[in-house]
């Protein structure tokens, strides 16, 4: 089966510097860099070098960062027949900071990922079986589009709701497993009319508790991504704990897209949620130990045993 994702393509402007500036201050960097970026593009290429058949819709602009950025996915086997290029805006941008904590800020502006419509994704042919993935990054009419068309046609649908935005109810319940971090839970359970609680401090299997709340269908399943602490997903079958796994981050820029492409990957293929959820974790784990988002995805042989 493959794995098709509708997303954003950004030129990531990397910043490196030893801490974050605080408002009105200015902070001596140390190093630049530009980076192919975008959730879109992230997750599709950590699929695609986790050996799955990988399709990638979205757009750029009609400019050098678009040329770069399609150069780089073509040769990371992404499948780009979906990929339009925009005269009306330019290719998106993410400006990041990374302090030498390896946490990082970001500002994103979207040029062409804004015109990505709901018909760019009538055209995609969906076979069943398949896995479809998408984020906030692109119009959220366009997302609700494609999980609908999705779902219509036998697909598994996984939402990664970043960043984190109001959405409606019908877009969520489009999504048979929506992927988030403890701060996009704790909105995510604000917009059901489950506010006021706060993730800070719970145990892995208070956070699986707490997402339990969160989901809108009884086979829905919400996965909640914990960083060096691992993850956790509610499912109708009960509670699933990943543990963490100690490594040296340098960069965390591009953890949450190389799970959601790794675990879209591993879904693909036939493995089991849980065994999914391991596999995405480790793969995650790798990506954190190199500077960038997109370049920093780990190919199949990198993934050791669970």
């Amino acid at each position: 089966m493959s794995v098709i994702v509708a997303g954003s393509v950004n030129m990531d402007i990397v910043a490196f510097a030893a801490r974050h500036p605080r408002p009105g201050e200015t902070v001596e960097g140390r190093d630049l860099k530009f980076i192919p970026g975008g959730k879109g593009s992230n997750q599709a290429v950590a699929a695609a070098r986790l050996g799955a058949r990988t399709r990638l819709v979205a757009r750029v602009g009609k400019d050098g960062s678009g040329e770069t950025l399609e150069r780089f996915l073509r040769e990371q086997g992404v499948d780009l027949s979906f990929l339009r290029r925009s005269e009306e805006a330019p290719t998106g941008v993410a400006l990041i900071v990374v302090a030498e904590s390896a946490e990082n800020e970001i500002v994103i502006v979207a040029g062409a990922n804004g015109l990505l419509s709901p018909e760019d994704i009538d055209s995609v042919d969906v076979a069943s079986g398949d896995v479809l993935v998408s984020q906030f990054e692109i119009p959220l009419a366009t997302v609700q589009r494609f999980l609908e068309r999705g779902k219509r046609a036998g697909g598994m649908t996984i939402l990664n709701p970043a960043p984190m935005k109001p959405c409606p109810r019908e877009l969520r319940e489009a999504a048979d497993t929506i992927v988030v971090n403890e701060t996009e839970l704790e909105s995510l359970l604000k917009m059901e009319e489950h506010g006021g609680l706060s993730t800070a401090g719970m145990a892995p299997e208070e956070v699986a508790a707490a997402a339990d709340r969160a989901r809108l269908r009884g086979d829905q399943v919400i996965v909640v991504t914990l960083g060096s602490s691992g993850a956790v997903a509610a499912t109708s079958a009960g509670n699933i704990v990943v543990p963490g796994r100690r490594v040296k981050a340098v960069d965390t820029t591009g953890a949450g897209d190389c799970f959601v492409g790794a675990l879209a990957a591993s879904l693909a293929s036939g493995e089991a949620l849980a065994a999914a959820l391991g596999f995405a974790n480790r793969a995650a784990s790798v990506c954190v130990q190199r500077v960038g988002a997109g370049i920093s995805m780990p190919g199949l042989e990198e993934i050791g045993p669970a």
